[in-house]
């Protein structure tokens, strides 16, 4: 297969939250499900906020910017994020508020990294100017990330870049089998293990405890999932997010985002096994197709 160009852009419906305060990290810490000493050392993760039975809320990336840590939520659930976690404030140091003073976006693609002089390794945070460069800590091949200016965003294509939309970034994540937010994982329901979190370094099994911890646990040591996101393809359009996913007419799965013949969804291991991967969808044909990163049970 031929090297993917690299590419750029903006992902409007993704947005910053500015933690500041002596207490951020001890703060976030005792909150999010990966550990707050990376970000401290200088790196970036992605984590997740859950109710306190378990279940997913908010996922956010978590990068070091100064006296302050940025949080790169949903746009539309930015407010709620900031709500949810405030209640736990008490008598911590600590300010949560929006920043809408740099964009957030991603480039993608052979010599994407090169071309904004930072590295490949996931994680790593590079300044850049008034902003910040970090790869995406979850996955090779998943992009370099940015919460930049507007005048740096503009200069990007002149160090050799391609202007691409949110929705061809989409199509790289889908190939990658990366979720985004709400749109892939269904909120008060979703679990963590069951949407990568696990492969794909979003949760620290060793880290001490934070909310939610219980369950995600629990599931993690005693082999508990039965179902996995994943990639599926089809040959004509697929299905709006909730439709359901059948095989021999029992339930195997449920769709979440996708565009044209590409998306996400929550697939019942044990349908996928006896299915080949190939489920329907209403008249339609679905292949559902775990990538190499899945960690999936000898069971399966």
């Amino acid at each position: 297969m031929a090297p993917t160009p690299a590419h750029f852009t903006t992902l409007p419906h993704r947005a910053l939250v500015a933690v500041r305060g002596d207490d951020r990290i001890g703060f976030l810490q005792g909150l999010v499900s990966n550990d707050m000493l990376r970000v401290q050392s200088g790196q970036a993760i992605w984590a997740a906020f859950l109710t306190p039975q378990g279940k997913f809320l908010h996922e956010f990336f978590v990068i070091p910017f100064g006296d302050a840590v940025l949080l790169e939520c949903e746009r539309a659930r930015r407010d709620d994020l900031i709500t949810r976690l405030s209640r736990y404030k008490l008598r911590a140091k600590v300010t949560l508020a929006p920043d809408d003073t740099l964009t957030s976006g991603v480039a993608w693609g052979e010599g994407a990294s090169a071309a904004l002089k930072t590295s490949d390794q996931p994680g790593h945070v590079t300044p850049h100017g008034a902003g910040v460069i970090y790869t995406d800590p979850r996955l090779a091949g998943a992009g370099v990330r940015w919460a930049l200016e507007a005048a740096q965003i503009e200069s990007l294509e002149k160090l050799g870049l391609t202007r691409a939309t949110a929705a061809d970034h989409d199509d790289l994540r889908f190939d990658l089998g990366l979720p985004d937010g709400s749109r892939d994982l269904e909120v008060e329901k979703a679990l963590l293990l069951e949407n990568g979190f696990e492969e794909l370094h979003g949760v620290d099994f060793k880290k001490g405890c934070y909310i939610g911890q219980e369950l995600t646990a629990r599931t993690h040591y005693r082999a508990l999932i039965k179902k996995r996101l994943m990639p599926v393809t089809s040959e004509g359009e697929l299905p709006s997010p909730g439709a359901p996913l059948t095989f021999d007419g029992l339930e195997a799965g449920e769709m979440m985002s996708s565009r044209g013949g590409k998306g996400l969804a929550l697939v019942r291991l044990e349908a996928l096994k006896k299915s080949g991967g190939v489920l329907d969808a209403g008249s339609a044909k679905v292949k559902a197709a775990p990538p190499p990163w899945i960690k999936l049970t000898e069971a399966t």
